[in-house]
């Protein structure tokens, strides 16, 4: 079924647009409100609240240098349109500026009011300069003269220099000087150099000296004093501009836009023209100018006109700024302000087929499917084994991979280099346009390139986000392929601290459906069909869409149905406009939904069927997992895990790829998830049809409800004592 959005709701009996969908760029900062309002319980252990102070500046950051920017972009090229809820564009900029204007206050205030004494109790200090002991003091000079002074470049404003170009998201310092005899005054720009740490821990520095330099380790015996590393450099400009009176000196940071526009031409151009893009994007306009409260207000002016940045791009706020470093306090050893300490296990099925100290994933394979959820389960002992393992098997003779991010360090690529570099028939197709990742995977794509692996960039206009691993594998039957679909990226590191699931599998149908995309990828075939899999732009959508009228059609004929949906991001019209309808015809709908949503639950005769949860903790909700029940005891039901998201570029300018779950107990598995989820007792944050999300952390005797996470660690340990017992 096609239809215009704009006359869907004309010919269905449903609200104009502007009635009901709720804003993407508003319900983005209410996600970055929920990772607020994490940080703000007083009943998590204080230093993961820490972390989440430092996540929250991180994706402001992003919201700014991509959303605001682009939106800003398109109202200055008068390109701009009214959002489909119906608001104008200049409206919208208001509202954001608005809530992120507070958003960003409620932030300093959490750290300098709350969180910060509460770190002193725990012996704990971010201090100021004039809290420095003698000792420290010394340390900090000795530190200054060794380490700071080697890389700083004073930057002066005058006829004779210019005014320098500021990088996006760096530190600054601007300083007002005045020369002792004409009274003359001056301004400076000194960039705090990002090879520097954020904070100093200046206990390490106070008694004998290490050459271990200033990220020393704390641990829960000593003492913790961090000083900024801005106030080092304070504490010392007078030996950078020697003779010269320092007036003052403050910290300023801009955003600059940094979405990319490439024009792909085709695919032997897309390297260098995303060089060449990545290179302007440095010098993108300014969206955002961050001041201190106590900036000298010549240097405010000059900074406003050098920067053409309005009035109402400026956030004024307390020092320090940047509070993205509060990750170095954060990960401080000390177990008794963090979560309990969490280790993954091996998968159940994985462990059953153990014949060394590494699972063989082969021999697992050849007796059944695996589903696998990180990072409850290892990623090191699943995943990355069985890529290793086919790199080092001489009857492997192909692997085939995506790589949208990965590590710096990553096994996963020095494995598809030791395959190829073994005589195996290695393809790697990069997607060397994921967001702020380009540059590592431009770096990645000639490493691998210059060891033989053939590498290709997917389709032109199209990102390839699919999670996808095939190796093929000489047997006594002839060539059989194993396979790897997956939510996630193939980033060791990340599955530490991102929940994603996987299916690990040798079903030939699998395999012939991953072997076709991949030649899809490195060829040319748009008219590939396929048959486990749904993969965008041409089937997702309208897969999914099939399964819902098919949930609505039999609740109109008066069957129980249900439809649980798990994404990071529901924006998708179509969808939700089916999901409305589907709603309205009596379907049970459960949304678990991490980030942006713009369906408005809870409408009467609308979206009363509709429940929205979202849940935070400490892993990033990742996984996207599509289930569609049915039947008295809704007994019957279809699962598919994957990579797509219910949003526009997922659907319709992305390579993805979904995987339906064959085993019951995957179903099952699958299921479990929602049914955790959304039971009573568990602790989440709950949206309302006016955008509004309650959080649910405590039932009504006032004792905290279950964390979702720790149960879902639990039910895995269970499953594994059990496969073991």
């Amino acid at each position: 079924m096609t239809y215009d959005v704009q006359t869907f709701g004309d010919e269905h009996g449903l609200p104009a647009p502007d009635g009901r969908f709720l804003d993407r760029e508003l319900s983005w900062l209410a996600f970055n409100e929920r990772v607020l309002d994490m940080a703000a319980d007083t009943t998590m252990p204080l230093l993961e609240r820490v972390n989440f102070l430092s996540i929250f500046p991180n994706n402001l950051d992003e919201f700014f240098m991509v959303r605001v920017a682009g939106l800003k972009r398109r109202i200055s090229t008068g390109l701009a349109v009214p959002s489909v809820t119906g608001a104008q564009p200049r409206s919208t900029m208001r509202s954001l500026t608005k809530n992120a204007r507070i958003l960003a206050r409620r932030h300093a205030d959490l750290y300098r009011k709350d969180v910060r004494p509460r770190l002193e109790a725990e012996g704990i200090f971010v201090i100021g300069l004039d809290e420095l002991t003698a000792s420290e003091r010394e340390g900090m000079a000795e530190l200054f003269n060794e380490r700071v002074f080697p890389v700083l470049t004073p930057l002066a404003v005058d006829p004779a220099h210019p005014f320098p170009y500021v990088s996006g998201l760096s530190l600054n310092l601007g300083v007002v000087l005045r020369h002792p005899r004409s009274g003359a005054e001056h301004f400076a720009r000194l960039k705090v150099p990002p090879v520097l740490p954020r904070f100093i821990n200046v206990a390490a520095f106070d008694g004998p000296r290490s050459s271990a330099g200033p990220e020393i380790p704390v641990s829960p015996e000593s003492p913790a004093r961090f000083l900024p590393i801005e106030d080092v450099i304070t504490a010392h400009l007078d030996s950078l501009f020697v003779g010269m009176e320092i007036v003052s000196a403050s910290c300023f940071r801009i955003t600059r836009n940094e979405d990319l526009e490439v024009e792909e031409d085709d695919a032997e151009n897309l390297l260098k023209a995303l060089e060449k893009e990545l290179e302007r994007r440095r010098f993108g306009p300014a969206v955002r100018l961050e001041i201190t409260d106590d900036m000298h207000p010549r240097v405010r002016e000059l900074l406003v006109n050098e920067l053409a940045i309005d009035e109402s791009e400026i956030y004024e706020l307390p020092s320090p700024l940047d509070l993205r470093g509060l990750s170095v306090i954060a990960d401080i050893p000390r177990e008794d302000l963090h979560f309990p300490k969490a280790v993954p296990i091996v998968s159940r099925d994985l462990a059953e087929a153990e014949s060394s100290e590494q699972p063989d994933v082969f021999e697992a394979l050849r007796e059944r499917e695996i589903l696998l959820q990180h990072p409850y389960e290892s990623f090191s002992t699943s995943v990355q084994a069985f890529i290793e393992q086919a790199a080092q098997d001489p009857h492997v003779v192909a692997i085939k991979q995506s790589l949208y991010r990965t590590s710096g360090d990553s096994p996963i690529v020095d494995a598809l280099i030791e395959a190829a570099q073994s005589g195996k028939q290695v393809l790697a197709v990069v997607e060397i346009k994921a967001r702020f990742d380009e540059a590592n995977n431009i770096t990645w794509a000639r490493k691998l390139e210059r060891a033989g692996v053939h590498v290709v960039y997917g389709i032109v206009g199209l990102k390839t986000h699919a999670k996808l691993c095939m190796v093929v594998r000489r047997e006594q039957s002839g060539l059989r392929r194993y396979c790897h679909v997956g939510t996630g990226n193939y980033h060791p590191k990340t599955a530490r601290g991102y929940e994603d699931m996987g299916l690990l599998t040798a079903d030939p149908q699998v395999g012939e459906d991953i072997a076709k995309l991949f030649n899809q990828l490195s060829g040319l075939a748009p008219g590939t069909t396929y048959s486990r899999l749904l993969v965008a732009p041409s089937r997702v959508r309208e897969g999914l869409l099939e399964h819902i009228a098919d949930a609505t059609r039999r609740a109109e004929a008066g069957e129980r149905t249900r439809i649980r949906i798990k994404v990071n991001s529901i924006v998708d019209e179509r969808t939700i406009d089916h999901l409305y309808l589907a709603s309205r015809a009596g379907v049970s709908v459960q949304l678990f939904v991490r980030g942006i949503c713009a369906i408005r639950p809870g409408i009467p005769g609308l979206s009363e069927n509709i429940e929205v949860r979202s849940i935070l903790g400490r892993y990033l909700e990742h996984s996207r997992v599509f289930v569609f029940e049915h039947g008295p005891e809704l007994e019957e039901a279809e699962a598919y895990i994957g990579s797509a998201d219910l949003m526009h570029r997922n659907l319709d300018r992305r390579v993805e790829a979904l995987v339906r779950l064959e085993d019951p107990r995957h179903i099952d598995e699958a299921r479990h998830l929602f049914d955790l989820a959304f039971a009573d007792d568990t602790a989440r944050f709950d949206l309302d049809g006016d955008g509004l999300w309650t959080r649910a952390s405590v039932d009504a005797a006032g004792e905290p409800l279950n964390d979702y996470q720790h149960s879902l660690h639990r039910v895995h340990r269970r499953r594994w004592s059990r496969q073991r017992g």
